[in-house]
């Protein structure tokens, strides 16, 4: 679990380091105000993969009328996350998760959740992918999942190089997605 008390305790130190006064007008709160936010942008951090998995495990049979190449995609799935090297922002990312069906389909709003908490832990872009690829297909029951990821990260746009129009993109295909290119350029084209 989150430990708030150590989080305020270690922001005061921080405005100290930086110079400030943290008993001024302004700074009296923010110790507390960062820890509870600390506390809701690491959500993720207090579940594993498998406890988001059954937070989540909610999927539907499928009727028998699919193809064995039929699509489901999930597209522009904002979320926000941190870099676990520098404590950075990473924003503007747009997640699209991609799945072939076999015999079961997860809620379309439980896909959105998984990105969304996935991305509040201390990450890296290429993990966030991985994580959500691994839940998806425990509650699918399929390994045919490709999750693509655009994100700005500001390790790069605020700080060292500071290339502010620069974007990272990952991809992680698994079963059929991974060496079936017909199969990948289906997605991209629809993207």
């Amino acid at each position: 679990m989150i430990d708030k008390e150590a989080i305020e305790k270690h922001i005061r130190g921080i405005l100290i380091a930086l110079g400030d006064n943290p008993d001024r007008e302004g700074l009296i709160e923010t110790p507390k105000r960062v820890a509870n936010m600390y506390e809701e942008i690491f959500q993720g951090m207090n579940y594993t993969n498998d406890e988001i998995v059954e937070m989540y495990n909610k999927s539907f049979e499928v009727l028998n009328n699919l193809e064995s190449n039929d699509m489901v995609i999930v597209k522009d799935i904002e979320i926000f996350s941190c870099c676990e090297h520098h404590l950075a922002l990473m924003y503007d990312m747009s997640v699209t998760v991609a799945y072939i069906p076999k015999d079961k389909v997860i809620g379309l709003s439980k896909i959105a959740r998984i990105c969304d908490m996935i991305g509040k832990r201390l990450q890296l872009q290429e993990r966030i992918g991985r994580d959500i690829a691994y839940i998806v297909s425990k509650i699918i029951n399929s390994e045919d999942i490709a999750v693509l990821i655009k994100g700005k990260h500001s390790c790069m746009t605020a700080r060292g190089i500071n290339k502010t129009n620069s974007f990272t993109e990952t991809s992680i295909f698994m079963g059929e997605f991974k060496e079936n290119y017909v199969l990948q350029n289906r997605l991209f084209n629809r993207l």
